[in-house]
């Protein structure tokens, strides 16, 4: 369900010749907040050696629907990728910088907390 399906409904039907319709009844479509989570780092505490592979994973506490992952560096425009982690294989030094992740679910938008990443 999504929020637009609130409404009201009846069901209706054919008998013989008649047409019979239910009482109709209201539906509402209640939206559950998104609650962005932390960011977790592999391996721990956001540095990484130059070079070397970092994944970065978005962790979301509540949410309603089909979920959308867009992840995003302080200073930077595009996206950075679309899925529930980020992998940044052979971290160079433009890499470094302060990393959120936005969850959608089609209804609202919860930003995670921000993880730190330090490229040494």
């Amino acid at each position: 369900l999504r929020l637009h399906h609130s409404g009201r409904y009846l069901c209706g039907v054919r008998v013989v010749s008649q047409w019979r319709e239910s009482e109709q009844v209201t539906v509402t479509v209640h939206s559950v907040p998104l609650l962005g989570g932390p960011c977790q780092c592999s391996p721990p505490g956001g540095e990484v050696a130059l070079g070397d592979s970092l994944v970065l994973s978005c962790m979301v506490a509540v949410g309603t629907g089909p979920l959308s992952f867009s992840w995003h560096r302080k200073g930077s425009g595009a996206p950075l990728g679309t899925e529930p982690h980020l992998e940044l294989h052979h971290a160079g030094e433009n890499d470094s910088g302060q990393y959120r992740c936005w969850v959608s679910d089609g209804d609202s938008v919860a930003e995670s907390d921000p993880m730190n990443v330090t490229v040494l």
